[in-house]
């Protein structure tokens, strides 16, 4: 922002010095307008020189060489007018880029901000509040439910269930036993559980996230602007034009006049205007994109990295079948088991009462129930005693039960009635209904890789992906994995698109990140570079259709720019244009080039047809 409002300080300073250099010379006092001008340009110079300096330490070539000569070469043949011309065309339009470029910022507040602070540490069986970095490694720890495991540890309790979807991306409840090891960052279930702390807070997984996170930021690779690459030519060829003026006439007048019509405004403001279009159109479409930068990278990806669990799939469980047992039907058997899962705070519950929902079967009432922690619910619905939660729990009260088989990613809620297996009520994580078409649709525009990067089983990964039309499947990974295999996956520009804390490190390294779903206060986003704010992914082939469309205006109207610039210069040269003259000129040059990017505001052909083509699959 303080940038921001620097230039724009500076374009509001040279309109008061060009309005001042006017007021001057009606008055008749040019010569204090000259000076006045003069000294207002040439300090712009020299701030402009140090900058065009440092770019070319860091081995940035950009257009700031001709500026430069333009402003130089006016002030010297006493075109102070044409001058400050220029130096209003260069200050708009670094205020304008500055604009278009400007970028959420990319620091770990978000992550941190979700990092607990302070942990239960258990004296003499009393806990005891603590900062989470004086955590030893043998403490007792107190995590309360719901509560987020500060560090890395070991479970003293005998069972206990977390939600570990945040770092491996698994959709389903996790159940641990006495001695398994819990990683820091994962959610604990609803009941109270004690650990062991093994490791201090900065070598736990959570903590190495945000560590990852920096690292991945630091070693992104830069992103040339768009205009910069034809800074050298057109340089190159203004000055040559300039300079053969100037000998066939052997006044310096004739090169200033052809230097003004030189400035490099079609470039600098044209590209900027049309990806200020592109970001508007995208935020239009549900995608909050961060940069003009992103956008031109989005329109040249070349791999695309998919997370599953609330990527690919809808990362919530659903009902895939319901199994009863002899003497009950479907329909009663849910209806049933989710009027008892109402008093239940287990994930797969939400899932069964949706299905009543969707099923418009009317759910029961009771004033007895009673949760058992980690193993289901007791209640009695409609005088039926039920039992509903996992295999042992029933099994407690039927004996053994003949088990149905579970098919890749789904769970099962197991359900007793007044004392005799029921039946059961099987959830999965289901595929978007709209990413296979996500993925053919990058495969046939140009995408030459699509990849499943995830926490989940190898097993569960194939399943989705073969659903999803994905042939390369990466499972069991952690978020280091996830960046490691980002950074080597070839060829590039490479798109990664997931959410959740896990994907926030190699949402960072991508080329392009892309965090999905209405998850936008999570560190994913905070790390993506662009947010996909409605919970579809049918937003990655329209995002990366509008980037398309935005680069290509852009350079049309770079190339317009360039094709009316040189032709003025080539009349320059005849000495036909005067400086103002020629500077206001170049006023028209940059309009007709903004006019022509502000087309990126327009929906892409490529849009409108995806579009046609998601309405015929409804």
């Amino acid at each position: 922002m303080e940038t921001l409002l620097r230039r724009y300080m500076r374009v509001v300073l040279t309109c008061i010095i060009a309005l001042l250099y006017g007021v001057l010379t009606l008055s008749g006092q040019k010569p204090l307008g000259i000076w006045s001008g003069g000294l207002y340009v040439a300090f712009f110079i020299v701030v402009t020189l140090v900058g065009m300096i440092r770019d070319m330490v860091r081995g940035n070539w950009g257009l700031d060489i001709l500026a430069v000569v333009a402003m130089v070469s006016t002030l010297a043949v006493g075109e102070v007018l044409a001058s400050i011309i220029v130096v209003l065309m260069l200050s708009g339009g670094e205020a304008l880029e500055d604009y278009a470029q400007h970028r959420a910022a990319r620091d770990l507040e978000n992550l941190l901000k979700h990092s607990p602070a302070i942990a239960h540490v258990l004296k003499d069986g009393a806990p005891q509040d603590v900062d989470v970095e004086n955590v030893e490694p043998g403490d007792r720890l107190l995590i309360k439910p719901n509560e987020i495991v500060p560090v890395d540890s070991t479970l003293i309790s005998d069972e206990a269930s977390f939600d570990e979807s945040s770092l491996t991306g698994e959709s389903l409840p996790v159940t641990k036993s006495t001695g398994d090891e819990i990683l820091s960052g994962v959610v604990n279930g609803t009941t109270a559980v004690t650990v062991t702390a093994i490791k201090r807070a900065h070598e736990s997984q959570f903590q190495q996230i945000v560590a990852l996170m920096s690292e991945a930021e630091e070693n992104r690779a830069p992103i040339v602007r768009l205009a910069d690459r034809y800074a050298i030519p057109f340089t190159v060829l203004s000055l040559v034009i300039g300079g053969i003026a100037w000998f066939v006439s052997g006044s310096a007048t004739r090169f200033a006049e052809v230097m003004v019509l030189a400035t490099p405004c079609p470039l600098l403001i044209a590209a900027p205007v049309a990806f200020i279009g592109g970001q508007a159109q995208a935020s239009r479409n549900g995608v909050i994109v961060k940069s003009g930068a992103v956008l031109e990278q989005l329109s040249r990806i070349q791999s695309a990295l998919f997370d599953k669990t609330g990527t690919l799939t809808r990362g919530t469980p659903e009902v895939t079948r319901i199994v009863p047992a002899r003497g009950w039907g479907e329909d009663e058997l849910l209806r049933l088991t989710a009027s008892a899962e109402k008093y239940s705070t287990h994930a797969l519950a939400r899932g069964i009462i949706q299905a009543t929902q969707d099923r418009s079967l009317r759910l029961s009432d009771t004033d007895t129930a009673d949760e058992v922690a980690t193993n289901g619910v007791r209640a009695v619905i409609d005088g039926h005693d039920l039992r509903v939660g996992k295999r042992s729990f029933i099994e407690e009260s039927v004996g053994d039960i003949d088990v149905p088989a579970l098919k890749p990613g789904e769970g099962a809620a197991f359900v007793a009635i007044d004392g005799a297996y029921a039946g059961a009520v099987m959830l999965a994580d289901q595929i978007r209904p709209e990413t296979p078409r996500v993925i053919s649709w990058l495969r046939d525009n140009g995408v030459k890789r699509v990849s499943m990067l995830t926490g989940d089983n190898s097993h569960t990964a194939q399943h989705i992906a073969d659903l999803a039309g994905i042939d390369d499947v990466q499972a069991d990974l952690l978020p280091p994995d996830k960046v490691r295999l980002a950074a080597e996956t070839t060829p590039g520009p490479v798109l990664m698109v997931g959410d959740g804390i896990n994907d926030a490190p190699v949402l960072a390294r991508a080329d392009v990140g892309l965090a999905i779903g209405a998850k936008s206060a999570t560190a994913a986003s905070e790390a993506a570079d662009g947010v996909i704010l409605r919970n579809s992914l049918r937003s990655v082939p329209e995002v990366v259709a509008i980037s398309r469309h935005t680069v290509s205006v852009a350079l049309t109207a770079i190339w317009l720019g360039i094709i009316l610039s040189v032709g003025l210069m080539l009349v320059a040269a005849t000495g036909a244009i005067p400086a103002v003259f020629g500077a206001l000129t170049q006023e028209v040059v940059d309009l007709v080039a903004i006019l022509y990017a502000l087309l990126a505001l327009r929906s892409p052909r490529t849009l409108k047809k995806l579009r046609e083509e998601e309405r015929t699959h409804r």
